[in-house]
């Protein structure tokens, strides 16, 4: 089942989203407020990746940090 999850800043502005519960090689797609995609997340590997597929992170899974790159 899919769960969206809305991401605020200090303020209550909508900085993001992440999308969890894909099966495969992600498990979490990340947004931004206007719904372009940042890039994908994977437990299963403990990777992040950007839009473009490349590799942010190979030890975290983390989508935080691709909220907080601009």
């Amino acid at each position: 089942m899919l769960k969206k999850e809305v991401v605020r800043d200090g303020k209550g502005k909508i900085v993001g989203s992440v999308t969890s519960g894909y099966s495969g090689s992600y498990e979490s797609v990340v947004r931004d407020e206007n719904g372009h995609l940042l890039g994908t997340t994977s437990s299963r590997f403990g990777t992040t990746r950007d839009a473009n597929g490349s590799l942010v992170s190979n030890n975290t899974s983390d989508p935080g940090l691709l909220i907080r790159r601009k």
